[in-house]
């Protein structure tokens, strides 16, 4: 056989190999090529002609062919060079990637650290150890390792399903193919933060801007873009770090503590952050707060706070989490960033549930690394300058068009016009008017809410419910919304085009989308071509199944967010249970009120919501068509063996030996549902010392009473 004109001469032909030849150059070839990658894509300094690479890929690909047994799930050819995905595929979180709450002030830290002594009922003179750390401002990464080796790599997403980036992370070189170690958990997933320094970012821009091209706006947004790229070679192209801090699912703990894990990870192979402390007072968590923020500009990386956690992991578990964040930990951020700059118009927002919201249109300026063009005014009494929903401005610093105005933005919060600038006010400024009609076609009444003591509220709303076109809208856009329906190519600009056009003005009308195109004609709009309607006809039947949880938290039902319609979930358990109950509650069934009401984060307000949303004709009729063209599956309830998973259990009286709050933590930690007050569907009383009515009705109504003590044998 002729050997190929481009082949050295001492090189043996890849058919002619031995196995053990093959798995010998296979390896070295992968060693090659990935310093290759290295220093192109991360260097921009290749070392190799393009001819000589492709040689080295096609012979290593060839060897791959031959020997398929030679692959492994980090093969160069599951790596950078493979054909670009369509779109990225879902990945459900084993343990849920949730959020931390925040604290803005000194006073919200000592407050964090009395809650945890409370919970965990410590004295005074028992000292909390916290861990503490940078909060680095990137995109939050979930690892997957099974025995030793990557397998996954997946955003955050919504914190319970992510994307799945896998060829995109295996070319960071910040994080390890396989882990180091000989006592390495079979299974093992490592959190941490992907981002771009300050000095790449610099870097990448001059390139960009050499090249005629447009320019990044912040290192963390280019950082999330490079690694959501459907091809690898542009996310291997750009200087990408990745520091790890946390794990999800680990089949066995390496460490007891939380700065013993982070030791661990840097044994694995990754990097972690050196700035990292443990700290033994409330004294010393605000001295690094303080020392962090003084570094901050000289870091070569983006931070926003500083995170502090427990670190004795048996404590973490006791204290659980409280919604989507956990008891243990909090996220203390910086001072918010402010800037000066010129008020030029107030616009009215109508939201979906009919609320008014004035916004400040702004002269652009930069705030915190990022454009600001508009700022809330939160309601009409902040710009009066008597109170509203921010902090009051100082006394008779009403806020008017043409204003010099102060702007701040901390983390993630929605701008806001915090102070007005008085010595620069122009001679022809005029105090703005509230509305009393709603901007919409209809020109419905405006009305401000009344609070539950009669007096009147501060938010303005519009009387025209789902008639209001603004709110439909603003209703279209939470449905197809990442928390919701997540229909992919289908944002906000779309519902405001599909809504204009009349083809989508409920959320049945775009699963009917599809059935109408032979009327509507999609692709010859401008805009659209046959690919893109083709992608968005897929990306709508992909989410003709939904979670229950979601489900019912895209119906846009008042005072019902992501964490309440988690716990309707979870307490109902399926669909049909829930709307039934729904339908009950609409309809003043005293018993299914109470049984809403026994779930626990389930109030009075919530029920009422629910009451006056499906005690309408229109809403329910909105619901019946949506729930012909979807499947809505049943909630996902904690896959736990205990021997009070999935009771319902009533906690009374005063415990001894745990306060309430751990022993409610603990019970659904254990899969139970803890519910505030005592019913028909309640398995068990736990009642101590000082039990009252919810004792009495539990004997009448023949429920289980257990003592703290039997409470505790049941669960051991």
């Amino acid at each position: 056989m002729a050997r190929p004109k481009n082949r050295p001469k001492n090189e043996t032909a890849v058919d002619e190999l031995t196995e053990q030849q093959a798995k010998t150059e296979y390896a070295r070839l992968g060693v090659d090529i990935a310093e290759h990658d290295r220093r192109y894509y991360q260097e921009d300094a290749p070392t190799v002609s393009d001819a000589e690479y492709d040689r080295l890929r096609r012979r290593y690909g060839a060897i791959e062919a031959r020997f398929p047994q030679l692959r492994t799930p980090d093969s160069l050819t599951q790596r950078v060079g493979v054909a670009p995905a369509a779109r990225f595929a879902k990945v459900r979180h084993a343990v849920p990637m949730l959020s931390l709450d925040n604290a803005f002030a000194e006073q919200d830290v000592i407050d964090f650290v009395g809650r945890i002594r409370r919970f965990l009922r410590l004295g005074d003179d028992e000292k909390i150890v916290f861990s503490a750390e940078p909060k680095i401002d990137g995109l939050s990464m979930s690892l997957r390792y099974v025995d030793g080796t990557l397998v996954t790599g997946a955003t955050r997403g919504d914190g319970f399903e992510g994307e799945d980036v896998t060829a995109n992370i295996r070319t960071l070189k910040d994080v390890p193919p396989h882990l180091k170690g000989r006592h390495v958990p079979a299974a093992c997933e490592v959190r941490g933060e992907v981002y771009m320094t300050k000095a790449a970012f610099l870097d990448l821009n001059r390139k960009q801007a050499e090249a005629g091209k447009q320019l990044y706006v912040n290192p963390r947004n280019t950082a999330a873009g490079s690694l959501r790229q459907l091809d690898a070679t542009i996310t291997a192209s750009r200087p990408l770090g990745f520091f790890a801090y946390a794990w999800g699912e680990m089949s066995d703990m390496p460490a007891a503590t939380q700065s013993g894990m982070i030791k661990w990870f840097e044994t694995c192979g990754f990097k972690t952050n050196p700035l990292t402390k443990v700290c033994h007072s409330v004294e010393e968590l605000l001295a690094f707060h303080r020392e962090i923020e003084t570094q901050r500009s000289h870091l070569d990386y983006d931070i926003d706070g500083v995170v502090y956690k427990v670190d004795r992991l048996d404590w973490q578990e006791r204290l659980g989490f409280v919604s989507r964040s956990p008891r243990w930990a909090i996220a203390h951020k910086f001072a918010a960033e402010r800037a000066i700059t010129l008020l030029k118009d107030i616009e009215i927002q109508v939201g979906r549930t009919g609320a008014l919201t004035p916004v400040a249109k702004l002269e652009p300026v930069g705030v915190g690394g990022v454009i600001v063009q508009n700022a809330t005014l939160h309601n009409e009494d902040y710009i009066k300058g008597i109170g509203g929903d921010g902090e009051p401005l100082r006394e008779g610093r009403d806020i008017r068009i043409k204003d010099t105005v102060i702007v701040q933005r901390a983390g993630d919060v929605i701008p806001q016009v915090v102070d007005v600038v008085l010595d620069k006010r122009p001679k022809d400024a005029r105090p703005y008017r509230f509305p009393t009609k709603c901007p919409c076609p209809l020109h419905t009444d405006v009305v401000r809410e009344e609070t539950a003591t009669g007096e009147e509220g501060a938010r303005a709303r519009c009387t025209g419910e789902f008639a209001c076109p603004y709110q439909k809208i603003e209703h279209l856009k939470l449905f197809v919304s990442r928390r919701a329906f997540d229909v992919e190519g289908f944002g906000e600009k779309q519902v405001e085009f599909f809504f204009e056009q009349g083809w989508v003005t409920e959320p049945a009308d775009i699963f009917e989308l599809p059935r109408r195109n032979k009327q509507i004609k999609l692709e010859e709009q401008e805009g659209y071509g046959e690919t893109s309607v083709r992608n968005l006809f897929a990306a709508i039947e992909q989410r003709r199944e939904i979670a229950l949880d979601r489900f019912i938290f895209s119906l846009g039902i008042r005072h019902v967010g992501e964490t309440t319609a988690l716990a309707l979930a979870r307490g109902y358990g399926s669909w049909t249970a829930f709307h039934d109950a729904c339908l009950k509650v609409a309809k003043g069934d005293a018993e299914a009120i109470a049984e809403m009401d026994a779930l626990d984060q389930i109030g009075e307000t919530v029920i009422e919501a629910i009451g006056a949303y499906f005690g309408e004709n229109h809403n329910r009729r909105i619901v019946e068509r949506l729930i012909k063209e979807v499947k809505i599956l049943d909630a996902e309830m904690p896959k736990i063996d205990s021997a009070v998973a999935g009771k319902t259990v009533v906690f009374t009286g005063t415990l001894e030996k745990m306060t309430r709050d751990e022993a409610k933590a603990s019970a659904e930690r254990l899969g139970a549902k803890v519910s505030g007050s005592v019913s028909k569907k309640t398995d068990y009383v736990v009642a101590g010392p000082g039990a009252g009515s919810k004792l009495t009705e539990a004997q009448k109504l023949g429920v289980k009473v257990l003592t703290e003590d039997e409470w505790a044998k049941l669960i051991r």
